[in-house]
């Protein structure tokens, strides 16, 4: 019996390379899929990211030169229940002057800081609203006594429950701009490193240097950047951009204490300095940013 004809096969058009696909969390730190229809292949090959340097010339202990392209901005727990007059704290009685010391600083250097291509990542207090991974200390320390208002409980001016990832109290004050390009890093314990995503974050980004401003600059801010430093990465501390109720004394030691041990102190004043006025001239240009 004689097996039917077919038809003869349509002539396919010629191949043409796939567009990549690209699989990672930043530009230089992803997998490409990309090759011939049929014949994909994944690449590992990062781009390689040209240094950016900067110099801090009011750096302490010594002037310290930094890497912008791989260096992020760390600004810490400027939210509404700890700085606006109707937050968390001030209904405790503890004000907000010190808490808002850094907001004029920070409203200056934040815009040119990303304008210049930096890396800037919000380190806020976004706690469960049941507490489970709250300890018998942190409770305690939050709310002190029997009739006091503690970690996710509403103040009497109800704003809803404080420091709850989501609520008014855990976002960051109006004043304060958070843009598109910026990441946010919620926290539960003084240090953002502590039982908390902020480590896998910042290496996957590439970042090996942190400038910290915020508050308070000797307990959360202090803490992380210990942590930090614990952890291998290069600190540097804005005093400037920092602030604390604590007295003054208190401030004078972690500043040496971060002088000593840890890392350096510089200023907000001196970064802006530093910086280049877009990334395009930064990459264009063969020499270091000079200070004005």
């Amino acid at each position: 019996m004689k097996a039917p004809s077919r038809s003869p096969r349509p002539k396919l058009a010629p191949t043409t390379p796939d567009s990549a696909a690209s699989f990672g969390p930043a530009v230089h730190n992803t997998w490409q899929l990309k090759g011939e229809q049929g014949d994909p292949r994944v690449s590992l090959v990062r781009k390689a990211r040209q240094p950016r340097p900067l110099t801090l010339a009011d750096a302490a202990p010594q002037p310290v030169e930094i890497d912008l392209a791989r260096t992020a901005l760390i600004v810490v727990d400027m939210q509404n229940d700890f700085c606006h007059p109707e937050g968390w704290f001030a209904q405790k009685g503890l004000g907000t002057k010190a808490a808002r010391k850094p907001i004029p600083v920070l409203q200056t250097l934040l815009p040119a800081w990303r304008q210049a291509g930096g890396a800037l990542v919000w380190l806020n207090w976004g706690i469960r609203a049941d507490r489970a991974n709250l300890s018998p200390t942190i409770q305690f320390k939050g709310k002190r006594t029997a009739d006091g208002v503690g970690y996710a409980e509403a103040s009497p001016i109800d704003h809803g429950p404080s420091l709850v990832q989501g609520s008014w109290g855990a976002q960051v004050i109006d004043e304060l701009t958070v843009a598109p390009g910026d990441l946010t890093v919620h926290k539960h314990r003084l240090s953002g490193f502590w039982d908390n995503e902020l480590d896998s974050v910042l290496r996957n980004q590439g970042i090996t240097t942190l400038l910290f401003a915020g508050i308070n600059t000797d307990r959360c801010v202090f803490s992380t950047l210990q942590d930090g430093a614990f952890l291998g990465y290069d600190c540097v501390l804005l005093q400037d951009a920092c602030s604390t109720p604590s007295p003054a004394y208190v401030s004078k030691g972690v500043l040496y204490i971060v002088q000593l041990l840890h890392g350096f102190v510089a200023s907000a004043a001196s970064l802006m300095r530093a910086l280049p006025s877009s990334p395009s001239r930064s990459r264009s240009s063969s020499s270091p940013p000079q200070e004005s």
